[in-house]
């Protein structure tokens, strides 16, 4: 079976109305595994499995089991590979909030993402919070999870600001991967203009 057929069985699973409420779907799991993808310090498989389960699906068959986790885990790996390879990441989805931001898929994707840093808050944030910060912002507004705040109630009052920073996600995440990754080389976005 190709990864495309495998991704293609996965999303059918992960989108299914049976799972746990709180289980993520196939976007917010693809935003989740970005994020351990990025992450400083390598989560192990079985947590970050349980955790976008919140609790154990009902598998069909063990192979199904087998085979559900281990797609995940291969696109984790494909998501990981895609970071490192500085070409633009491509999201699974529209890079646009929609009318309805609740509903939007990006806001499921960002939600997901800031799931899998919660995993390792504190390592995120260790070595270089601002700048960590600053690159996860648009991701953050994205995600609307912090809209009860001033400075991102603001940003999501302004449509306009708010696509701007949304539109940088793809570069923001490959500039937090090579942050947290190859610390020495730091992403062209915080180097010193040379002309």
């Amino acid at each position: 079976m190709s990864f495309a057929e495998q991704l293609t069985r996965l999303q059918a699973f992960l989108d299914a109305d049976e799972l746990h409420e709180e289980a993520l779907d196939y976007v917010a799991a693809h935003g989740y595994l970005t994020a351990l993808s990025i992450s400083a310090e390598d989560v192990p498989e079985r947590e970050w499995i349980d955790a976008l389960f919140a609790e154990e699906p009902h598998y069909a068959s063990e192979a199904q089991h087998t085979e559900v986790e281990a797609t995940l885990v291969a696109l984790k790996a494909h998501i990981a590979r895609q970071l490192a390879s500085e070409e633009d990441f491509e999201l699974p989805c529209d890079l646009d909030l929609t009318d309805e931001p609740d509903d939007s898929e990006l806001r499921g994707w960002c939600i997901g993402f800031m799931e899998g840093v919660f995993l390792r808050e504190e390592i995120w944030f260790e070595n270089a919070e601002e700048e960590v910060s600053e690159m996860l912002l648009p991701i953050m507004v994205g995600s609307g999870l912090f809209d009860e705040q001033p400075e991102f109630a603001d940003i999501a009052s302004n449509a306009n600001l708010q696509d701007d920073m949304i539109v940088q996600i793809p570069e923001a995440l490959t500039a937090l991967f090579l942050l947290l990754h190859a610390p020495d080389e730091k992403p062209a976005l915080l180097k010193p203009r040379h002309h």
